[in-house]
């Protein structure tokens, strides 16, 4: 793996640092040498944490110092792994647009020049890659957003968004994992807990993975709601040629 640098990140951090670009090229690398590293198993590294084009690591210097486990990591950026999965999963995540669930719909549509019912097809036809996790447990950053519907973050970000919220902001869509402020236009609402913290793995989705919006009307989010309440919601995920 051509242009990657192992750089210091702290007492218990190291990153890996590739082209500076945000690229899915470039991030499909970053997932492959995540699970080369994994395959690995070497022992002391802790956590890894990929973003658009780096990968940090933390470890444990009582198991491993920096200069073992960076000579370690340089001999597998050698190694020409191929860039991520020829198959991609993609989350179906269904989204109730406009009216209460999506005060800012009409905002994102004035300012595109486009119909209510526009915006929504195009924000529902398009694979979002994840490029990453962070900001908030579970908040993904999402590529791939139409440059028809880039629209400015609120001059005045609201004090609370209701988790579940699906907004955009800027050149990127993206959900709401929990009540938080944010400054992202709100176009709908999702019943879909992305995080839940009681859950055995309390992130619904990965770094690397894609998301589908779903287009659904009050009633089935109503049902779908009661149904994620009593644990008996699956998400539907299918996979792809990538």
């Amino acid at each position: 793996m051509e242009n990657a640098r192992i750089l210091v990140a702290g007492d218990s951090s190291l990153l890996i640092e590739f082209k500076q670009e945000i690229n899915p090229e470039i991030n499909r690398k970053i997932a492959a040498l995540v699970q080369l590293i994994r395959e690995q198993h070497i022992e002391g590294i802790v956590d890894m944490i990929p973003t658009y084009c780096s990968l940090l690591i933390n470890y444990d210097p009582r198991v491993i110092l920096y200069d073992a486990l960076a000579e370690r990591l340089k001999g597998l950026l050698k190694i020409e792994v191929a860039a991520g999965s020829d198959r991609k999963k993609i989350y179906e995540i269904p989204v109730c647009y406009g009216g209460a669930y999506g005060p800012d719909l009409s905002v994102i549509a004035e300012h595109a020049g486009l119909s209510e019912e526009e915006v929504i097809r195009i924000h529902s036809s398009q694979d979002y890659l994840i490029y990453m996790l962070g900001f908030l447990p579970g908040f993904t950053y999402l590529g791939g957003l139409d440059e028809r519907i880039h629209t400015p973050r609120l001059k005045n970000p609201r004090v609370r968004i209701e988790a579940g919220s699906v907004g955009i902001g800027g050149s990127q869509t993206g959900i709401y994992p929990m009540d938080s402020p944010g400054g992202w236009n709100l176009m709908g609402m999702t019943p879909v807990k992305t995080y839940d913290p009681n859950r055995e793995v309390p992130i619904l989705v990965e770094a690397g993975d894609y998301i589908r919006f779903v287009p659904i009307d009050e009633a089935e989010y109503k049902r779908i709601l009661e149904l994620v309440e009593q644990n008996a919601y699956q998400v539907t995920v299918r996979e792809e040629e990538a």
